[in-house]
């Protein structure tokens, strides 16, 4: 998949749109996710042109994947949910159904979130 650079996201990095910030670093673009699943919901987003994960672990630095793992735990402990739990999600592929064509990582939090999945079958 080829990168597109007209995603929201990239439009967001380059500050063409705007963005509830959390955290930012030389690595990373933490906000306020604009249709919240949780009473928290935060994303993180890495400074560069990433589809997937897989794409950002094949080819960024291990600098940029350090750094943005990093900023994640940061921004969670910002948002508030680092003492009392929460959860990270990363969309890949058409099974996961990924919204934005832009790596990033949601961070959900703020009350009980209950299982993960349904059962398989279900």
């Amino acid at each position: 998949m080829v990168y597109d650079r007209n995603n929201v996201f990239a439009r967001i990095l380059r500050g063409e749109l705007p963005s509830r910030k959390i955290y930012e670093d030389e690595y990373a673009l933490a906000f306020h996710d604009i249709n919240p699943l949780a009473p928290v919901h935060g994303l993180v987003i890495p400074k560069g042109e990433y589809v997937s994960f897989d794409d950002f672990v094949a080819k960024a630095r291990a600098a940029d994947i350090t750094g943005f793992f990093r900023a994640v735990g940061k921004a969670a402990e910002l948002l508030g949910v680092s003492a009392t739990g929460y959860r990270i999600l990363a969309n890949h592929g058409p099974d996961a159904h990924p919204e934005i064509p832009h790596f990033h990582i949601h961070i959900f939090g703020g009350k009980p979130l209950g299982a993960m999945l349904p059962r398989a079958g279900h």
